[in-house]
């Protein structure tokens, strides 16, 4: 089959499952469309199934490694559909680091077994498998692979992966997650009662401002990232930091209450947004 039709049902994929950040913005170069695509239904694929709510915890594993198997299987040169021609075409004409794929399946493996974390070093090793490996592919595909601008992704990508567990509280919660370390919500008084009734306690305040004050400097950290970067690319990553602070500076304005409202971007904001990121 050409190269265009096997990426076709990639770019369909992506348009209509959009989300919180920028994933396959129209902004960006047509020739990256279709990769920052395929990797986007290779992450949101794997998502669904650790998220899918009429299955089991063995079933969704089941489903993980099944998932693994066939994308193993695609890298050896036997692809089972489009959307893994695509992937694998993907990988091998940009050369891309393949362990990064398989540490995203460890952290939707992980979500289905683990539902919450003990420590900050716990959450941050989640981020290290769920968010981080994004951001390093999203440079691979550009063929930026210096340490130094990963550590700068790393931390931007670990600052939006927070800035989402904040902003969905309730969301994660009915889900049976937290994502907020144990030791932080007994060190401020709160307990899981407060999530369940849905109590914004002045110690739910407390507990949401130090973890979003904490955000906020990694959001100021990976903003190295942008002198490795220019044109469309580092637009976009400028406005990705950007968005991320916004859902935060939100999340403020509403008295950290995300245990009850779930706070997103506006048609306004996007404007303010752009407008800001283009004198980045």
């Amino acid at each position: 089959m050409p190269e265009k039709e096997f990426y076709n049902q990639v770019i369909s994929f992506a348009k209509t499952h959009y989300e919180n950040f920028p994933v396959i913005s129209f902004l960006l170069p047509k020739k990256f469309q279709k990769h920052i695509a395929v990797i986007y239904w290779f992450a949101r694929t794997a998502d669904d199934i650790a998220d899918e709510g009429n299955l089991s915890e063995e079933k969704k594993l089941k489903q993980l490694d099944e998932f693994e198997n066939n994308f193993t299987r695609a890298l050896n040169g036997n692809p089972q559909n489009d959307f893994e021609s695509a992937l694998v075409h993907t990988i091998k004409e940009k050369n891309l680091t393949r362990p990064l794929f398989y540490d995203l399946l460890k952290a939707f493996k992980q979500d289905v077994v683990k539902k919450r974390y003990e420590n900050f070093n716990e959450v941050l090793d989640y981020c290290r498998h769920s968010a981080n490996p994004v951001g390093r592919l999203i440079l691979e595909l550009y063929d930026i692979r210096n340490e130094q601008a990963f550590k700068f992704s790393d931390k931007i990508c670990t600052a939006l992966q927070l800035t989402n567990f904040y902003q969905d509280l309730l969301m994660d919660f009915q889900k049976g997650r937290i994502y907020i370390p144990i030791d932080e919500i007994q060190k401020y008084g709160v307990n899981e009662k407060s999530f369940e009734l849905k109590e914004n306690s002045l110690n739910l305040q407390k507990l949401l401002r130090h973890n979003i004050r904490r955000t906020e400097q990694l959001f100021n950290e990976g903003r190295g990232l942008l002198t490795h970067l220019k044109g469309r690319l580092k637009f976009e990553i400028a406005w990705t930091i950007l968005s991320g602070e916004a859902i935060l500076k939100k999340i403020k304005k509403i008295n950290y209450n995300t245990i009850n409202i779930r706070p997103k971007l506006n048609k306004a904001d996007h404007l303010v947004l752009t407008i800001k990121a283009l004198f980045i």
